[in-house]
């Protein structure tokens, strides 16, 4: 089942997705409020719903599948994690570290965006980057939890793509921190959330999804991967981010960006040089995963704003 959150004549509903249209659930109910209530009632609450009127997507403003209280993204390609390593910090290579543990960031929940939203540069960037990703959301609240308890908390999957300054992300990691200004401008989700049940003929004997993602920049491919080349399953990335702490209903948890040119970055590193060039106002990125949809988002101009001021020298003084 297929569940979005839409805007239409500027009322926000959400609803199941059936087709080319959408049937509304009750007013007032939400998507994070069917994921809290868990997949059986919010599949028995679905197919209620599609037994009523229905809305053209074509009229619709397709929002963020739901308002995710957390959003985590993940680096759980290896390939990935190669390329953009040399892109950033000219070491081609794998780190040892990221064999040992799955490893993520908090990304910005305050970010996400509709699957065909308008999306800005950052200010002062001038490497804008796609990051093509798949999340799980997370069905029931739990902590530490085993990978074989955290397939039961799964509730679904969208596409994610996590929209990356690259410029300032390599400034900001050089001191160790972040990636921050580097990616908290935009997050596209979308565009829809897919119950966990309609991905069970995809996953392979290692308990891996073997779908399809591709990427393309105003109508050219640049990348495809099968997101089964994932380092751990979505159960092992629940079942770390849970451990000694808590997921809840509603947290989103990336992929992190496929191999095979999930991203320009990527590209950059491999190739040794900056082709394709860094996303410039008016490029229109597509992703499609198999079975979970597609988004279309074209890059417009963002804030021109000051540049940001420098750290004054430290201060020597030791009383007043």
């Amino acid at each position: 089942m297929r569940l979005a959150t839409y805007e239409v004549h500027g009322s926000v509903s959400a609803g199941v997705v059936d087709g080319d249209a959408v049937h509304p659930f009750p007013a007032g109910t939400t998507v994070l409020d069917l994921v809290r209530a868990g997949l059986p009632a919010a599949l028995a609450a679905g197919a209620t719903a599609l037994t009523g009127p229905s809305v053209p997507l074509a009229d619709v403003r397709l929002l963020p599948p739901l308002e995710a209280p957390t959003v985590r993204d993940f680096v759980a390609f290896e390939e990935h994690v190669e390329g953009v390593r040399k892109a950033i910090d000219g070491v081609a290579d794998v780190p040892p570290e990221w064999y040992q543990a799955p490893t993520f960031y908090f990304t910005n929940p305050y970010a996400l965006i509709g699957a065909h939203d308008d999306v800005a540069v950052p200010p002062g960037s001038q490497r804008f980057d796609f990051e093509l990703e798949v999340a799980v959301v997370v069905g029931r609240d739990g902590a530490s939890l085993t990978p074989e308890q955290a397939r039961d908390h799964v509730f679904g999957y969208t596409v994610l793509n996590d929209w990356s300054a690259r410029d300032l992300q390599a400034r900001e990691m050089k001191v160790n921190l972040g990636p921050a200004k580097g990616k908290d401008s935009a997050t596209t989700l979308g565009p829809w959330l897919v119950t966990a049940d309609e991905l069970e003929p995809y996953r392979d004997a290692e308990g891996f999804l073997a779908l399809d993602m591709r990427v393309a920049v105003n109508g050219t491919q640049v990348g495809q991967d099968l997101l089964s080349n994932m380092g751990w399953p979505f159960e092992e990335l629940i079942s770390y981010a849970s451990r000694g702490t808590q997921v809840r209903a509603g947290d989103v948890l990336g992929s992190g960006t496929c191999g095979n040119g999930g991203c320009l970055a990527e590209l950059w590193g491999t190739r040794g040089n900056a082709a394709p060039p860094p996303l410039q106002p008016g490029d229109v990125v597509e992703m499609t995963v198999e079975c979970l949809g597609t988004l279309r988002n074209r890059v417009v101009a963002g804030a021109d704003l000051p540049p940001v001021r420098p750290a004054r020298p430290r201060p020597r003084t030791r009383t007043v």
